[in-house]
């Protein structure tokens, strides 16, 4: 009987080839291809802030089949404390993921760029650790660009550029943040000169919008109490247990997500919670669930945009996404997880 090898790459197959008996050297060569596919990936948060952070982290985590996940690190914002609790919630995701010690963690910036970026050459600095790891990681030969994925502030990203400028052309920068062209938005308040500086640079540069309110931001891409409830419950691989953040203890991340729903304000009609970050994961993971629209970089004056448009410096708004797939290939991959391996 004639055997069909088949590889995937961002969910399309390829047919690689079709003999009676492969051999041993083809299919090494389907999974080195297999592996190849999968995007690299480093996971910056501000982990503690609410629990859009945890449910991206999760997602990603557990879409090994796409994801090639070189890291976390972590920043810290106005809420959730400084950055060891940060940390700490990361990590109880990597533990209840069963990744704690297998996909590295690193502590970020507590304070903001402008702070910070004049100690760069110092032995010791604040956010040192998740800096030099996303410098160390963009350097490393691949065939593609590393995606520094930002879901809080950018200022372990802008740090990372300022000290090492040759890993620009090596990544691509895909940032939850922003409210565009419109003011405010927590993720770019708590860090505008850090936003500002990469506007400026020449890298890739992409805004997945949150857009409160608006049907067009991240913000639509909402669960409510009642679907977690539903559908969480035992989702995940089991852990050993891990005591949660609100005191509970846990030994899957699907029960700790309901009980991080049990303890947040709702919004909106019918009560819900937006989801923000894990629509950054999404959008990257299937880039049709999203439209993307290339404008010259504008900056932020105080804290309003200011348009530049003869700006040959251009950057990409992501933004209308597909609610409907994009909440189903969640809940698929809470009950169905791939979880990433590290090569």
């Amino acid at each position: 009987m004639n055997k069909i090898i088949v590889t995937f790459s961002l969910g399309s197959a390829l047919l690689v080839s079709c003999t009676s008996n492969p051999t041993k050297d083809q299919v090494s060569s389907s999974k080195e291809e297999q592996v190849s596919s999968r995007i690299p990936i480093l996971f910056d948060t501000d982990a503690n802030n609410e629990l859009d952070d945890q449910h991206a982290l999760a997602y990603l985590l557990f879409n090994g089949e796409t994801f090639d996940v070189r890291g976390v690190t972590v920043n810290a914002t106005f809420s959730g404390g400084a950055i060891q609790e940060h940390y700490n919630e990361a990590e109880r995701i990597l533990k209840l993921c069963n990744l704690d010690g297998i996909i590295p963690l690193y502590s970020g910036a507590n304070g903001n760029f402008e702070e910070i970026r004049n100690s760069l050459d110092q032995d010791e600095y604040d956010g040192k650790d998740a800096v030099e790891f996303t410098i160390q990681e963009a350097r490393k030969p691949r065939d593609t660009r590393l995606v520094l994925m930002p879901v809080g502030k950018l200022t372990n990203i802008a740090l990372a550029l300022e000290k090492a400028p040759d890993i620009k052309s090596r990544v691509r920068i895909v940032w939850l943040g922003s409210n565009y062209p419109e003011p405010g938005e927590y993720n770019q308040v708590n860090d505008i000169p850090a936003l500002n500086y990469i506007l400026d640079q020449v890298v890739q540069f992409e805004m997945v919008m949150v857009r409160y309110g608006k049907p067009s931001g991240s913000d639509a891409v909402r669960a409510t109490p009642t679907e977690i409830e539903e559908k969480m419950p035992g989702a995940g691989p089991i852990s050993t247990p891990v005591v949660g953040r609100h005191g509970k203890s846990f030994t899957n991340f699907g029960d700790y997500s309901v009980d991080l729903f049990r303890h947040i304000e709702l919004h909106g009609d019918p009560p819900s919670r937006a989801l923000f970050d894990m629509v950054a994961v999404a959008i990257v993971k299937n880039p049709s669930w999203g439209e993307a629209n290339e404008i010259p970089a504008p900056i932020v004056e105080g804290e309003k945009w200011k348009e530049r448009p003869k700006n040959s410096r251009k950057i990409v708004i992501l933004e209308n996404f597909d609610r409907v797939a994009i909440i189903k290939d969640f809940y698929d991959k809470m009950k169905n997880p791939i979880i990433v391996e590290m090569k």
